[in-house]
């Protein structure tokens, strides 16, 4: 016969304790992709300029 329950020694919580610095980990995985993106913006803005520099 199936069921459509879990078993009952199936967790129903996390078995690890909640992180207290996960938010201020995750800002600081925010800051670095935000900078990244603006260096990769910068190097790609500067390669166009330089290019079109040198074709014109």
């Amino acid at each position: 016969m199936a069921t459509y329950t879990p078993p009952p020694y199936f967790p129903q919580s996390s078995l690890a304790p909640p992180d207290k610095n996960r938010y201020t980990k995750f800002k600081l995985v925010l800051v670095g992709v935000v900078i990244l993106l603006v260096v990769l913006l910068a190097g790609l803005a500067w390669g166009i300029w330089h290019l079109a520099k040198s074709v014109f």
